[in-house]
C-alpha cells in the first residue's frame, strides 16, 4: 500500500515528503564533500552525490515507517 501523508488537508504521498528531506540534508552535506580531497579524485563526483542521497532517502523511509506513529501515515 502506497503511504499518504496528510498535511493541511491535503494527502502527500510520504516518498515525496523523505525525498524533500533527503535533497536538503544531501545539499547541506554537498559543502563538507566538496571541502574533502575525495571528491576531487573521484572519477565522476556526482554518482558519489546521487548515491548519497538515494542512502539519505531510505534511511529517512525506514527510519518513518519505524517510528511515526501509524495515525499519521494513511
Amino acid at each position: 500500500m502506497i503511504e499518504e501523508l496528510h498535511i493541511f488537508g491535503v494527502y502527500v504521498p510520504a516518498a515525496l515528503i523523505w525525498a524533500i528531506f533527503a535533497v536538503i540534508l544531501t545539499f547541506a552535506l554537498r559543502g563538507l564533500l566538496l571541502r574533502m580531497p575525495l571528491h576531487h579524485v573521484l572519477w565522476h563526483p556526482a554518482l558519489l552525490e546521487m548515491a548519497l542521497f538515494l542512502l539519505i532517502w531510505l534511511g529517512l523511509a525506514c527510519l518513518a515507517d519505524g517510528f511515526l506513529p501509524r495515525w499519521a501515515i494513511s
